[in-house]
């Protein structure tokens, strides 16, 4: 790592919570007249994942930081590409490897195209791609417009895995090059097109080298994030140590020092300008949360230990499928396994931080529940027995 310059601030531990909390829009007023356009432009990148248990994580983010918002808006927000009073259709968001599999902002396009260079790049494939399949697959969209992978060829089921059609494998190596792009996705699926027809002309370049590419990527990660480590910005959208350190100093953030960190941190300058204040959420946390996207950093910044366990044997797993931590009060205050049964939430189970979290998981269980159309909510079990009856009390109480 490069010689670092002289902090600029010196933050406390709850200084820095914080201004993380606040970067995340966690902290303050939400912005509801961005809605959820709003909170993916602030954020940068908004996970994707196939679980759904009480909706999608991408419904879950702007769900957390705006309240009940309608689920259909949310996928509307993302989705849609006609603005209103315009002739011209214009996508507000497509989906890439950033984090993860991402919604990004349209903006970013051309923050990408470091990765699509180095996915044309690649020498080696896990999928080898069957002679001509590309090409017909860039022709059919070209002639028939926006499809599904099913409409291309479709992907067919095998015994152990997905087995891939070669016109599967085709399209998604397009899209990873940038030649294809998706900018909807319809009853789950994919929608690809022709990123040349999608995309608009002024952002539809490769002309930005990969030093500003990652040089813009570490300002926004760092602004997202409003005080990280290296390892914090790195992560949030998947970047190489060593990318970081050569433009990090050219960002636009600024290096600080936090107490407890134990290592280097850099800053969102605007973020230093004033104390974050203001009214703080309680909600539920969708475990694919960029708040707690990085295990290290929430332990660190909310001492905290975060992991998703739906990939861990039921036998071994210690808070649940889909435990969603409990957010109150800019700490993390416990973790709700939920479930549906009809018009039901069920807490399959709850984890309780101390006794004072009992309003704030209750608060949570009941907003959340209102949401997702449920009129009751069932407790089946509490890792803390003598917790059960005040719990019930005030989900009684919140639910009346």
């Amino acid at each position: 790592m490069t010689t670092l310059p002289r902090p600029t601030a010196e933050l406390s531990a709850d200084e820095a919570r914080r201004i993380a909390l606040r970067a995340q829009g966690f902290l303050g007023a939400p912005d509801r007249r961005g809605g959820v356009r709003g909170v993916l432009r602030h954020l940068g990148a908004v996970q994707l994942d196939t679980i759904s248990v009480l909706a999608r994580s991408h419904e879950l983010i702007p769900y957390a930081r705006l309240g009940a918002v309608g689920r259909k808006t949310v996928d509307g927000a993302y989705w849609s590409t006609t603005p209103a009073g315009s002739a011209v259709a214009r996508p507000h968001a497509f989906e890439y490897w950033s984090h993860a599999a991402c919604i990004l902002p349209v903006e970013e396009w051309p923050h990408f195209a470091f990765r699509r260079r180095a996915y044309r790049s690649r020498p080696h494939w896990n999928h080898p791609l069957p002679d001509g399949a590309y090409e017909r697959v860039i022709k059919q969209l070209r002639a028939e417009g926006p499809l599904t992978a099913t409409e291309l060829g479709g992907a067919k089921r095998t015994s152990e895995w997905w087995d891939w059609s070669g016109e599967k494998i085709a399209v998604e190596r397009a899209l990873m090059y940038g030649e294809v792009v998706c900018v909807e996705r319809r009853g789950w699926k994919r929608v690809y097109d022709l990123a040349e027809r999608a995309i608009p002309d002024e952002l539809l370049h490769d002309e930005l080298d990969d030093t500003e590419c990652l040089r813009r990527l570490v300002r926004l990660a760092g602004q997202a994030l409003g005080v990280g480590t290296r390892a914090d910005i790195a992560d949030y959208h998947r970047l190489k140590a060593e990318q970081v350190d050569a433009v990090i100093a050219d960002s636009g953030l600024v290096p600080v020092t936090v107490a407890g960190w134990g290592k280097p941190a850099w800053a969102d300058p605007a973020a230093l300008e004033r104390a974050p204040r203001g009214r703080h959420r309680t909600t539920l946390l969708s475990p694919f949360d960029s708040l707690i996207w990085e295990r290290a950093r929430t332990e660190r910044i909310f001492g905290f230990t975060h992991r998703l366990e739906a990939y861990v044997p039921k036998q071994k797993r210690l808070y649940g499928y889909f435990a969603m931590p409990v957010l109150a009060g800019g700490h993390l205050v416990g973790r709700v396994d939920p479930a549906r049964d009809g018009r039901t939430l069920v807490a399959r189970q709850i984890t309780l931080d101390s006794p004072k979290a009992v309003p704030a998981v209750a608060q949570a269980l009941r907003e959340a529940a209102s949401w997702v159309d449920c009129t009751d909510v069932r407790v089946e079990r509490v890792d803390a027995p003598e917790l059960s009856e005040a719990l019930t009390r005030e989900l009684t109480r919140a639910l009346a």
